[in-house]
């Protein structure tokens, strides 16, 4: 059974040129490159750009059948902002055809039929988006959120309601002190991730924390991986090489700490490259996890 990816599919326009993008994108061509089967829902215009990205999506051993293309907007573009290459930035235009992704039987049926689905914030800043979103997340097995804020694209009921339906969260250091500070709490990372698990009835937490590595909530238990070191190029799709490699291990049966320290290793790998799809292997991200200490 697939991993379905739900939401944005658009252009990150660098000063290098134009790369495809989208966290919902780039976690299904990762979990491609780790051999799972993936499944992208997602929306583009009718037009070069649009047509671009499914010949790109195609090329990636990826199903176009659930990305469709709209008349009425153009193909979703971000300007991103690479001059820290430790912490991105984006300008996201709005609005655009991943805003509006609608739903069908075939979407109730893929997402029912999946191993997990995988959602963001940013694909909910759209009625209509939020509401396919909405209806499918009461079909899904797994429910992978993986938090993903870009202000001003977010509001906190929204997050918050996309928190209650979730089964595991992926969230970095930054978002999550936001988010706790919405609830006016503090607690030590010992315990944060522990507070979001039970406040929300989540199977697992984890919180990326870039050149500290990452730390996950699972089981009762909290896990932590270190960085590794790398020639950072740019951090633009490490988090969701880091989403898939955790996913593959989670759904294979892997022992937490296992898997996470891939997971790092993933997101380290995909950092020393330019772009967010670079076709890394299962074979090069467990030869830099076993670098890890």
């Amino acid at each position: 059974m697939p991993v379905v990816c739900f939401g944005e599919m658009l252009w990150d326009v660098l000063p290098t040129g134009k790369q495809p993008g989208g966290a919902p994108l780039n976690v299904a061509v990762h979990l491609r490159n780790f051999g799972l089967e993936a499944q992208l829902i997602s929306r583009v215009g009718h037009d070069d750009l649009g047509a671009e990205l499914l010949e790109f999506v195609a090329s990636k051993d990826l199903d176009i059948s659930y990305v469709k293309q709209g008349e009425t907007h153009l193909t979703g573009v971000v300007k991103a902002n690479v001059s820290d290459n430790q912490e991105v930035t984006y300008k996201i235009l709005q609005p655009v055809a991943w805003d509006y992704i609608q739903y069908g039987d075939d979407l109730r049926v893929l997402v029912d039929e999946a191993d997990a689905f995988v959602f963001g914030s940013l694909a909910a800043r759209s009625s209509v988006t939020r509401e396919t979103l909405y209806r499918l997340l009461q079909q899904a097995p797994l429910k992978v959120f993986d938090v993903n804020l870009r202000t001003p694209h977010y509001s906190r009921d929204v997050v918050t309601y996309l928190l209650r339906q979730a089964d595991v969260v992926k969230l970095n250091h930054h978002e999550l002190a936001e988010l706790l500070g919405w609830f006016g709490v503090s607690p030590a990372e010992e315990t944060a991730l522990e507070w979001l698990a039970a406040r929300f009835g989540l199977q697992a937490v984890c919180v990326t924390k870039g050149a500290d590595g990452a730390a996950l909530w699972v089981g009762g238990q909290l896990y932590r991986s270190p960085s590794l070191v790398v020639q950072v190029q740019d951090t633009i799709g490490s988090g969701d090489a880091f989403l898939a490699a955790l996913l593959k291990g989670w759904l294979a049966g892997q022992a937490p700490a296992d898997y996470l320290a891939f997971a790092c290793a993933a997101g380290s790998l995909v950092a020393s490259y330019q772009g967010a799809t670079p076709a890394i292997s299962v074979a090069q991200v467990q030869a830099l996890a076993t670098s890890i200490d």
